[in-house]
């Protein structure tokens, strides 16, 4: 697994755009193939392999054809190590705004 702490967002992006690419051609998919099952325009999909900006329900589709949706539905599962955590996720599931702290307007 790849550690991706000290990475700059665009250098993510990059590695991202990359296997988004290489996964496509895995499955010996064009950009035209991807595009046509996923309901959206083949210059999207270039967009999306190039990092250059597209929504992200569009990234969704493409993840949906290429058979990748269960890497975005675990993209930000809450960490559960502790009762603790799992104590604080249940309370915080039902609350329904942050609170401010004092001092920070």
């Amino acid at each position: 697994m790849l550690d991706l702490c000290f990475s700059k967002p665009e250098e993510i992006v990059k590695r991202l755009c990359e296997r988004l690419r290489m996964e496509r051609l895995a499955q010996q998919m064009t950009q035209a193939d991807v595009a046509g099952r996923a309901g959206i325009g083949t210059n999207t999909v270039s967009n999306l392999e190039a990092g250059r900006n597209v929504g992200f329900e569009n990234l969704v589709r493409v993840a949906m054809v290429l058979g990748r949706t269960k890497e975005l539905e675990a993209l930000f599962l809450p960490k559960l190590e502790s009762l603790d955590d799992i104590r604080r996720y249940e309370e915080s599931a039902t609350r329904q705004r942050i609170k401010r702290k004092p001092g920070h307007a």
